[in-house]
């Protein structure tokens, strides 16, 4: 087998406008400094602004309209969230306070477990909370990241706020492996011969990798957080950020390391897109009722974490074990679990992010954009501002209602036959059998009919007055 090492293709970076731009020195700072601006409205609309969430700047950028982009900015780019992410702006007063001290992330906490833990929590206190509809506590959320993100960085001498903590940067870290653009280098050669290895260890004036990845040998968008320091720091201006084949990540093999952390991360983040929409839908208060009956119970947190904790761990860890038993029996391989399971697990990514995408940019974005314009002229009325006129709560769709069911299905249908293709590209560079695949083309169809029925039932909109 091949082993997979990128190289470049249609380097962004040098393209004469945009790659001059992304190599600036200070073009991270402006991306950052612009979302900054954006958060401190969100904070001062939050905590100053009207209680009803679809009318408040905060709920409905946080939970409308940053999803949406999100998921189109990974579809057409990569992680352009993390690029521009401002919750680490204060990253040079931190990494200045930490500069002299050796203390590193503890080793035991040097993996996705934490990740994990913290990705379903999030979306357990997200239902529970119901935070779309508290501009307060979306507001709190905010204050929350601003300070795990300085505090971590000011306390160890590396990144552990990325690499190991943000729920958000763990869904964008997992997306982006079906993203066009990643980082690689033009010359393996030029990299083995530089002593500096500037790229990950900084120049003095620009700061090296943050979460400490080195540019010959990435092979993967997992960690990176596009910051693009690493192209900065190179004195050979060797790094590149090039054009991919979306797939090609999922593809391979070796791309991605064979730890049951990072499987299970996999795993969870592909049920997680289901028990996220399954949460908006009638049949979840149904069985929260029942569930409530049967325990004896008023409490909504107790019901929710069972009901979460069955469908976002007990659910992938047993079907995604039992589809790896089952593929290495059909297979006739005497191997551990944990290869089987890192062999075919990468090709549930291609039909996850076409659920979310259907989800996210789907259903909430392209229903409900054109929010933006009624909420933010609420906003400018409220601190004394009525030039733009009264708002026109109306305002709402991109797409009309009765092209979203299409619209969703085709999405799915196109993750589907991603992922098939990427099981059969995994068997085959393994020499298995088509037998081997049976379980996993069955995992991802389950996947897909489950997603296809939550999408097709009512749903609540959340978050918008057009709702």
């Amino acid at each position: 087998m091949k082993l997979y090492q990128p190289t470049p293709r249609y380097d962004l970076l040098r393209t004469p406008f945009i790659g001059r731009l992304l190599r600036w020195r200070w073009g991270r700072l402006a991306g950052q400094a612009l979302f900054l601006c954006v958060a401190l409205l969100m904070l001062y609309d939050g905590f100053t602004g009207p209680r009803l969430a679809p009318t408040n700047l905060a709920t409905v950028i946080t939970w409308v309209h940053y999803r949406g982009f999100v998921m189109f900015a990974l579809l057409l780019a990569g992680n352009l969230f993390c690029m521009n992410c401002p919750f680490t702006l204060p990253r040079t007063l931190a990494r200045k306070l930490s500069a002299h001290s050796s203390r590193r992330w503890p080793r035991w906490l040097r993996n996705k477990w934490t990740a994990v833990t913290l990705l379903v929590l999030y979306f357990w206190l997200y239902e529970w909370l119901d935070l779309w509809a508290s501009p307060w506590l979306t507001a709190w959320i905010i204050v929350a990241y601003f300070l795990s993100a300085f505090l971590l960085e000011a306390f160890f001498a590396e990144s552990p706020f990325c690499k190991y903590v943000c729920p958000l940067g763990t869904f964008n870290f997992v997306s982006s492996a079906i993203s066009p653009l990643h980082i690689t280098v033009h010359s393996q050669d030029v990299c083995r011969a530089c002593a500096g290895k500037e790229c990950v260890n900084g120049n003095g004036d620009v700061l090296g990798c943050g979460t400490e990845l080195f540019a010959p040998q990435m092979k993967s968008n997992l960690d990176c957080v596009f910051c693009l320091d690493c192209a900065r720091a190179c004195p050979y201006d060797n790094v590149a950020l090039a054009w991919r084949n979306p797939l090609a990540e999922v593809r391979h093999p070796d791309a991605w390391p064979r730890r049951w952390d990072v499987t299970m991360l996999v795993l969870v983040f592909a049920f997680i897109s289901l028990s996220n929409a399954f949460g908006m839908v009638p049949p979840v208060y149904q069985l929260e009722a029942w569930l409530m009956a049967a325990l004896g119970t008023t409490n909504e947190g107790v019901v929710l974490a069972l009901i979460f904790g069955v469908l976002n761990v007990l659910l992938p860890l047993g079907l995604g074990v039992g589809a790896a038993w089952l593929s290495r029996h059909l297979a006739g391989r005497r191997e551990a679990l944990r290869l089987t399971l890192a062999r075919y697990v990468p090709a549930l990514l291609p039909l996850t992010f076409a659920i979310w995408f259907a989800h996210y940019a789907g259903f909430h974005f392209l229903t409900s954009a054109l929010t933006i314009i009624p909420v933010t002229q609420n906003f400018l009325l409220d601190v004394g501002v009525g030039w733009f006129g009264q708002p026109n709560w109306a305002l709402g769709p991109l797409l009309p209602a009765g092209w979203m069911d299409p619209f969703e299905l085709v999405v799915l249908l196109v993750g589907v036959a991603a992922s098939f293709e990427v099981v059969n590209g995994r068997a085959r560079a393994a020499n298995d059998p088509f037998p081997a695949q049976l379980p996993w083309l069955a995992l991802i169809l389950l996947l897909a009919v489950a997603g296809i029925i939550i999408m097709f039932l009512p749903m609540e909109m959340r978050g918008t007055m057009f709702g």
